[in-house]
């Protein structure tokens, strides 16, 4: 236990002394959380949009001021013409139209339906649905103002109650899944490169003669960076509930537990890495593309599995972080307790512990 002690002291040092490798540990995860939870947004403020208002009468004038007067939209520019129209999307900055037929408040009275067409930029699909939802939302307070007074026989009134997300902050779609990437990356990152690292110092020959068993030298490169991991969790979810007011339903406990569980479980990912690596470079391009990939596509972090097709749906089930989003999603929105989510972390723990084994075995056949 005291070479084991002692070897475990010595990867402390290591990392101390390695100033680019504390960069990585620590300065990587709060920039990237604050990159990602102020960048990453399906949400649109002050989005510039163009009008073409072939009418000029009170009720486009009516419409256009609430358009404007909401912080989604600014009003860019007042165009003549439909020539005009492409023009000023081929420069980018506009990323709609608003096109008002003639005689627009007449046709209203008289026929008691007039017409407006959106033209969006359809070269981002999501932003021009969410702007086509947002003017269609406007437009639709405008017409229940007009018929206040006008009582309908048969109506059919949908009243949405959105749970755990009233508001719709994407920011709470994003956060849990940037703690899942930041803690899978880092911690696979750090110790894909610790075994690398002595066969490139030349000082792994004497592990290969130290009385330490396999085992004890594997758990002995995964535990310092246990707690080194621990504490970037720690930050993430200080930075999340203070910064982006990002609500802890369910119980910090379990949070911390369930985060130790996939802190140990990227980890050991990242020792199997090392263990079947000859260098440090090629083990760190590894486990920042042959990760960063599958986690950001194939985990539910940006795109529902659901949609996926039938094959990608399988291989989504082999990716770690998938599980943990669905179980810190779980905790912090839903406040979900272990009864819930039980059959999650025992994949964790399975994907954990054939890690490690494999890790082991890896390293025994180097030994032989």
């Amino acid at each position: 236990m005291k070479r084991f002690i002692g070897f475990i002291k010595k990867e402390y040092y290591h990392i101390f002394r390695d100033k680019r490798s504390l960069f990585i540990l620590f300065g990587m995860p709060i920039a990237q959380i604050m990159l990602f939870g102020f960048a990453i947004t399906n949400e649109i403020n002050n989005v510039d949009i163009a009008i073409l208002d072939h009418s000029k009468d009170v009720d486009t004038k009516e419409i256009i001021h609430k358009i404007s007067a909401s912080k989604y939209f600014s009003i860019d520019q007042l165009i003549e013409k439909e020539s005009d129209i492409e023009t000023i999307f081929k420069k980018g900055k506009v990323k709609a139209v608003l096109n008002f037929e003639k005689d627009f408040g007449k046709n209203l009275i008289k026929d008691g339906e007039a017409t407006i067409q959106i033209i969006t930029d359809a070269t981002d699909p999501n932003t021009a649905n969410t702007i086509s939802n947002y003017v269609n939302a406007i437009l639709a307070q405008y017409q229940k103002e007009l018929n206040k007074d006008v009582t309908i026989a048969y109506q059919i009134t949908p009243r949405t109650r959105m749970v755990y997300n009233p508001e719709l902050k994407s920011v709470y779609m994003f956060v849990p899944g940037v703690m899942t990437i930041i803690l899978m990356l880092v911690s696979a990152m750090m110790t894909s490169i610790s075994i690398t690292r002595e066969k490139e110092l030349g000082t792994m020959e004497i592990l290969l003669v130290s009385p330490l068993k396999p085992f004890q030298v594997i758990v002995g490169k995964v535990f310092p960076y246990i707690f080194l991991s621990i504490i970037n969790a720690v930050v993430i979810v200080l930075l999340s509930i203070f910064i982006f007011k990002m609500p802890v339903q369910g119980s910090l406990f379990l949070l911390a537990l369930e985060s130790i569980l996939f802190i140990i479980s990227a980890l050991a990912l990242g020792i199997l890495i090392s263990t079947i690596s000859a260098t440090q470079q090629t083990a760190m391009m590894i486990s920042l593309m042959g990760l960063m990939l599958p986690v950001i596509l194939l985990s539910g972090f940006i795109f529902p599995i659901s949609s996926m097709p039938l094959p990608l749906q399988l291989i989504s089930n082999i990716i770690p972080a998938k599980w943990f989003i669905i179980i810190i999603k779980g905790i912090m929105l839903k406040g979900v307790g272990f009864q819930f989510i039980w059959k999650e972390t025992l994949i964790l723990v399975g994907m954990t512990v054939f890690f490690i084994g494999l890790s082991v075995k890896k390293y025994k056949i180097r030994l032989e």
